[in-house]
């Protein structure tokens, strides 16, 4: 069976469906993973609102079934709740039918192993993809049996457990779900806080008819800012296409950066458990870094992506970890992202505070100015990467995620995409000025 290979990437399964992504895979890709993984048990299954991901779901369903390992299917859900169902219920592991907030055309498999840990280049998702191109998956003589299972009070619990919600003050709250997977699990949570929502594009529908569910996309907060400033309300989320990740925005409109959710949420784990573990990742700025440290947490740095991350909160026995993309982990959600987690306590925070978001994430926002995620298409990365290091030879560099160099009052970070032909450069200073001087030196030695 021919399977496109350029469909395995650094994290995950993604392609065109049809041309690329297509049900023979998926069914092939269920078989490889049934046999692939170590742990004895069954396989949850998820899928989001995608027009194809029902049958997706069902090709990877048959695939497992056919090497004789139980389905828990669990239906329509965000890709957080996968990992909490192979947590919670101590399963095998773990695939979930989305492709995020990429368009329409498109869809994806992210695969978990027990534990709900993550299954990446790095980490077997090759082993997985050379299994699919082989022919070492003969079915098993008896195969296995699929239950469909509802986890969607249990994760609402487990979420809620994050916070105390009898202590809850009333808010009035903007949250566009984007027709993505928010949109069906959010109001589950509304039964339990005393939130006033005012609700954006909840209809699922993965042909995203009102904006792309990406929320770091200014033009995608647009709608969600309008009905802040119209309705005078205190806060907004904005989620992506599967529910994992989730950006606050304060009154005003404006959104929390995953530098600042990052130092918020951190302060709240470490005066839980001061002096604990917290990771963030090589681009988050330095305000989380700082309110780590003043908080009395011991920080660690990581690479960016959340296979990564994962093992690294594993190592180290973080409590908590966050991401500038606005990923963010949890040591009691077996070490994985949840933008639901991440929402609510930031909701809780700010209900219990009797400030404004723009008055909590203030102090975090004046400290630097961080440049927005900047991309240049280019030939020979390694090339440029190696020719911006001896531009800064005599700066302090590391090699952890790309190339950082640090400056007198901030610091810059190239590194390259895994899938495209792009440099990532993100910056970050004390003044704007000095930050757009190191932007133009390094643009200029990007295109010379």
């Amino acid at each position: 069976m021919a399977i496109e290979p350029s469909i395995f990437k650094a994290y995950d399964v993604r392609g065109k469906v049809g041309s690329e992504l297509t049900q023979e895979a998926a069914e092939r890709i269920g078989a490889a993973l049934a046999q692939w993984l170590p742990g004895a048990g069954a396989i949850a299954v998820g899928r989001d609102m995608r027009p194809d991901s029902s049958e997706l779901a069902e090709a990877l369903i048959s695939g497992v079934l056919a090497q004789g390992r139980n389905v828990i299917d669990i239906g329509l859900v965000t890709s957080d709740m996968i990992y909490f169902a192979v947590g919670s219920l101590g399963l095998a592991g773990g695939a979930m039918i989305t492709a995020s907030h990429n368009p329409g055309e498109y869809n994806g498999i992210k695969l978990c192993r027990e534990e709900a840990q993550p299954i990446g280049e790095e980490s077997g998702l090759l082993a997985i993809r050379d299994l699919c191109m082989s022919d070492a998956l003969p079915p098993s003589d008896v195969p296995g049996k699929r239950t469909v299972q509802d986890v969607t009070d249990d994760w609402i619990t487990h979420v809620l457990s994050f916070i105390t919600p009898k202590t809850l003050q009333p808010l009035k709250i903007a949250v566009d779900a984007g027709n993505g997977m928010a949109g069906k699990i959010f109001p589950e949570l509304e039964l339990h806080v005393p939130f006033e929502v005012s609700q954006l594009y909840f209809e699922l529908d993965g042909s995203f008819p009102n904006h792309i569910a990406n929320p770091l996309e200014p033009k995608n907060l647009v709608a969600i800012q309008q009905v802040i400033a119209k309705e005078k309300l205190d806060a907004g989320v904005a989620f992506d296409g599967d529910g994992d990740r989730a950006v606050l925005l304060d009154e005003t409109g404006e959104p929390l950066s995953g530098t600042v959710m990052t130092a918020i949420l951190a302060e709240y784990f470490l005066q839980q458990q001061p002096g604990a573990t917290v990771l963030y990742n090589a681009i988050c700025g330095k305000a989380a870094v700082d309110a780590i440290e003043q908080a009395g947490g011991k920080g660690v740095r990581t690479r960016v992506g959340h296979s990564f991350i994962k093992a690294d909160m594993r190592q180290h026995g973080a409590l908590f970890a966050g991401e500038h993309s606005g990923h963010y982990y949890f040591k009691d959600n077996w070490m994985a992202d949840s933008g639901l987690i991440a929402a609510i306590i930031g909701l809780s925070i700010l209900s219990s505070s009797g400030k404004t978001l723009s008055a909590l994430a203030a102090p975090y926002r004046q400290a630097y100015s961080q440049l927005t995620e900047t991309n240049f298409e280019v030939d020979d990365k390694q090339a440029v990467l190696d020719k911006l290091a001896e531009t800064y030879k005599d700066y302090e560099l590391d090699w952890l995620d790309g190339l950082t160099v640090y400056f007198d009052g901030g610091w810059l970070n190239v590194r390259p995409s895994n899938t495209e032909p792009l440099l990532r450069l993100n910056i970050e200073a004390k003044h704007v000025a000095l930050r757009d001087e190191h932007l133009e030196r390094v643009r200029g030695i990007i295109r010379a």
